[in-house]
């Protein structure tokens, strides 16, 4: 089974989309068994200002109150996820839009505060369930996740969706975990994308500045999973960055 993880601007690219969707398709009839994980965060902004409601962030994460859960949750696993189910039923694929708070299939917990500041309903996911994706796959489903976690006692979380797709890569024992991206793949000093990558080469990387914005908690995500069984890991499409065990 094969993990890949849609986001960045693609999301909001419907030619692009549609190019990787039947990618997947193909991918997917062929007989490879493969989940859609997905984020939305562009999304995600342009509904809370339609709705007056600030976004607000902090060491890179959503500030995620009461009002700006409702719209996490409305655009996650709403609006963005039956998109996607909707376009893979155009091109013959049958999809199933689930959460991650689906049967437990992204568990996470609090998020602690950060320099004192109180980050409201974010979430550290902290394992999965594999449950759901193995009932829906071996019915001839893709599962397509948004990453939207159970917290605890039954709370609802938002989650990053480079660490949500690591934990399902992880839960249902994927062969391989993409990330397909706006970007090519992981850049070196020079600006150039680095082909190949191990494990203890990024650990390096990740402590210098090379590794900044969102690729780092793709780098972290991509790691831990490489770590945890995954067997192979890219950042990017085709000719993107490999990372391979050390």
């Amino acid at each position: 089974m094969n993990v890949i993880k849609l986001g960045g601007s693609l999301l909001d690219d419907p030619a692009r989309r549609a190019e990787i969707l039947s990618a997947i398709a193909l991918q997917w009839n062929r007989g490879e068994e493969i989940v859609l994980v997905h984020g939305g965060g562009k999304h995600v902004d342009a509904n809370l200002k339609l709705r007056g409601i600030p976004k607000r962030t902090y060491a890179g994460l959503r500030i995620t109150d009461d009002a700006t859960l409702d719209v996490v949750v409305a655009t996650l696993a709403g609006s963005v996820n039956k998109m996607l189910v909707a376009e893979l039923a155009a091109i013959g694929v049958r999809a199933a839009g689930i959460s991650g708070c689906d049967a437990s299939t992204l568990s996470a917990e609090v998020h602690p505060p950060i320099d004192d500041v109180e980050l409201g309903h974010v979430g550290c996911v902290t394992g999965g369930s594999p449950t759901l994706i193995h009932a829906l796959v071996s019915n001839g489903i893709l599962p397509v996740v948004s990453s939207v976690a159970e917290g605890p006692n039954g709370t609802l979380l938002n989650v990053n969706a480079d660490t949500a797709a690591a934990a399902i890569a992880i839960a249902v024992g994927a062969e391989e975990l993409v990330f397909i991206t706006d970007v090519a793949g992981l850049f070196d000093e020079s600006g150039n994308v680095v082909a190949e990558l191990h494990a203890n080469e990024a650990e390096a990387l990740l402590g210098t500045e090379v590794v900044t914005g969102g690729m780092r908690p793709k780098l972290q995500a991509a790691l831990h999973a490489l770590g945890s069984g995954v067997r192979r890991i890219t950042i990017g499409e085709e000719g993107g960055t490999n990372l391979v065990a050390a």
